[in-house]
């Protein structure tokens, strides 16, 4: 299918900032299961940009306002041709995948760190899970199919710097908060894994022409031969209605959009995203 996403979102300055310094990370990428037709950035006030890729393979665009401004609006547009993911047979098993020389290419997407380290409860039903699992491949299914039956899926219920942790405590999140638990139980056990940001049509089957209301989504990738996209939140394969903006290893390599300002008292955040499907 082909899908337009129109992404608008940015601050507003109680007081008026002076001068603002962002980074936006809107941009699709285009690879395996999605072809960027199209992509345009907007930015008012109107600031000096650059472009980049980071370290993760994000295209990323900086930008800074240097006038005095209330508000600050981005706008980011992109037509994306979708096709199903080609199923990605079990390539490795336990012992391929735990060889110096799969640990080492992927060191950076092993690493647990305090955003995704589950509590010692979790950390014991991830164990038992690789125990009982005869490969990687069904360990990650069993992990992300475990966070999405015990994990509530409540709007609200967490911050963007929470940790998966507390999540796992209160039994409730957000996608962002079932891909950080996921990735903690992923890479506990031993299997690379990585954080994905990006697009999900809301609708199972699309109804062409038409604008429906989404937002920004975050799903998971493990690697076990190759990078396999899986869904937590919804307990599902990575589908032709999910586009992939950028990964990273948890959120913080990949926020939408970030940056700092002066002369402002504080900011508030406003976002909205409109997607349609088009064939």
């Amino acid at each position: 299918m082909q899908l337009k996403i129109v992404h608008t979102t940015g601050f507003s300055y109680d007081g008026g900032a002076a001068a603002s310094f962002n980074e936006a990370r809107l941009t699709p990428q285009t690879l395996g299961g999605q072809i960027v037709v199209h992509t345009r950035l907007d930015v008012h006030p109107t600031p000096w940009t650059w472009t980049y890729r980071d370290y993760w393979g994000t295209q990323v665009t900086a930008f800074e306002v240097l006038d005095p401004h209330e508000d600050l609006t981005v706008t980011a547009t992109a037509t994306v041709h979708t096709h199903p993911r080609t199923a990605i047979p079990e390539l490795l098993s336990w012992e391929e995948i735990r060889r110096d020389s799969v640990t080492d290419q992927f060191t950076e997407y092993l690493e647990v760190s305090a955003r995704v380290r589950p509590p010692v409860d979790l950390a014991a039903l991830y164990a038992e899970i690789a125990r009982t699992s005869p490969t990687p491949h069904d360990a990650a299914r069993a992990i992300c199919s475990l966070v999405h039956e015990e994990v509530d899926y409540v709007v609200g219920s967490t911050q963007v710097s929470g940790h998966a942790a507390d999540s796992w405590d209160a039994r409730a999140g957000v996608c962002q908060d079932m891909a950080h638990l996921v990735l903690g139980g992923l890479r506990q056990v031993g299997v690379p894994s990585r954080y994905v940001s990006g697009y999900l049509h809301p609708t199972t089957d699309p109804v062409v022409g038409e604008t429906v209301r989404g937002e920004s989504h975050a799903w998971v990738e493990w690697w076990d031969g190759d990078w396999h996209g899986y869904d937590p939140t919804n307990d599902a394969e990575a589908s032709e209605r999910h586009i992939v903006v950028a990964t990273g290893r948890d959120y913080g390599d990949v926020r939408p959009l970030s940056g700092i300002f002066t002369g402002a008292g504080t900011s508030s955040m406003f976002v909205d995203v409109q997607v349609t499907r088009l064939a």
